[in-house]
């Protein structure tokens, strides 16, 4: 661990001990907490005072993952020395405003990171949460938690899936816990999640264990089109990687799996997604009784859920052979096509279907669409084009593909607005503003 300078730091008195925060730009950044411990396929176990880490690691912790060529083409290349592999990377990063009042209580917005249940972490460059805690004066806690193999990925007791997201609610319980420690107040937790980290905190709505956790969410891009009858599928994947788990080298794992994962050819768009929230085991209920828990849960937590207009052209569109034969003419009509029949698929139907359920159960609920609003952008709104407006950060996005031609003033100023408008959200449960040719919102109502 570097030495701390104390005239840039401030501690923080929890029940846990003293946690050190570094002060930077007018933000406090306290990072890599460690909220609870893993062994290899086990259930995460809690922390106590006498087994807190003394000291959070020097580089960000990360669960073994493969590098996708695709996402460092579209969103970055990743700085590999800048981290940490870890099998157990449960630990949360916590960014609040430098300056608060002495008994000043703020929104704290949980942000669970995406990346199909496989890569990712929580505390990255492209989703670091400084501009808008200091815009919106809100908190933000990012969440580190077990991924593919050792995460997602399981059929039995010996080896139960649905870790990671038992990790992420062994999170949500250390911040409802400890989170006024840091200045944020435990009656007004908002879970934001994207992609995946979407999907996740959907079914974290119907949960056991999350009692009082939280109060509201914040659904970005979830692909809910995928979540049908993966059961079979799972089963497969978890049988023909069962010999990997013998492996004391986990990057060894995580790159033995590769030539296991399922067939497209056989089971179709999901296997895009080859790791998942399983249903039928802990902490979820059985696929056929999912509609009706969303139901009984609605008049609990307030819900904004939404898509980008062009989702799967972050997929489709920068594919060299698609493009081979889709760049012009009525290839490009058939691509075009393709965007918008499986944007609807994954997402668009998706997500409104459960806005409406979530309506008629008594729900407050909103469902949003995100558009480009340049007409030269080639690939409009695709997935992920709302990390950069969220988050900002126009240093971590410089390279990305996904904003080639799209100057950094527009993504700025589009996000100023955007930021408000979810802060907005989380501190209320309501949206009163809109985004012509931007962001369409609308508040479902129940059928009459």
């Amino acid at each position: 661990m570097k030495s701390v300078d104390n005239t840039h730091t401030h501690i923080f008195k929890t029940a846990l001990g003293s946690i050190p925060g570094q002060i930077e730009n007018g933000v406090i950044r306290a990072r890599n907490i460690r909220y609870a411990h893993s062994e290899r396929f086990k259930i995460p176990v809690a922390l106590t005072i006498s087994n807190v880490d003394a000291l959070p690691p020097d580089k960000t912790p990360v669960c073994p993952q493969n590098i996708r060529p695709l996402l460092e083409r579209m969103i970055g290349i990743t700085q590999i020395e800048n981290f940490k592999v870890d099998e157990s990377p449960l630990y949360i990063s916590i960014t609040r405003p430098e300056k608060m009042g002495v008994n000043e209580k703020l929104p704290v917005i949980v942000w669970i990171h995406g990346g199909s249940y496989e890569v990712g972490c929580g505390d990255l460059p492209t989703t670091d949460p400084c501009t808008w805690v200091k815009e919106q004066n809100i908190i933000v806690v990012s969440v580190s938690y077990r991924l593919g193999l050792f995460g997602f990925l399981g059929n039995s007791d010996s080896r139960p899936p649905n870790l990671g997201l038992l990790d992420i609610i062994e999170a949500l319980k250390w911040i409802k816990a400890n989170v006024e420690s840091f200045g944020g107040d435990q009656n007004c937790i908002t879970l934001f999640g994207q992609s995946s980290g979407g999907d996740a905190i959907a079914h974290l709505l119907i949960a056991d264990g999350v009692e009082n956790l939280f109060h509201r969410v914040i659904i970005q891009s979830a692909p809910l089109g995928l979540r049908h009858h993966r059961k079979r599928m799972s089963a497969e994947f978890a049988g023909k990687t069962e010999h990997i788990g013998d492996e004391t080298d986990a990057m060894k794992m995580v790159e033995g799996y590769k030539k296991r994962v399922p067939s497209l050819i056989k089971y179709g768009l999901k296997a895009g997604m080859p790791f998942g929230l399983q249903y039928g085991f802990a902490p979820l209920c059985n696929e056929n009784e999912v509609l009706n828990r969303w139901k009984q849960q609605a008049k609990k937590y307030d819900v904004l859920i939404g898509m980008n207009n062009t989702e799967t052209a972050f997929f489709l569109s920068v594919s060299e052979v698609i493009n081979k034969y889709a760049s012009k003419g009525l290839g490009k009509k058939i691509l075009q096509r393709s965007i918008r029949k499986t944007t609807e698929k994954i997402y668009g139907k998706p997500a409104k279907l459960f806005a409406h359920n979530y309506a008629d159960a008594g729900g407050n609920v909103y469902l949003f669409r995100i558009h480009s609003g340049l007409e030269n952008n080639q690939l409009g709104a695709a997935h992920c084009i709302d990390l950069p407006l969220i988050f900002g950060n126009e240093s971590a996005w410089k390279d990305a593909g996904l904003l080639k031609d799209i100057p950094w003033s527009y993504i700025h100023e589009t996000g100023q607005k955007l930021r408000k408008i979810w802060a907005g959200f989380a501190r209320t449960g309501n949206i009163a503003d809109e985004m012509p040719g931007i962001l369409k919102v609308e508040k479902i109502s129940a059928k009459d």
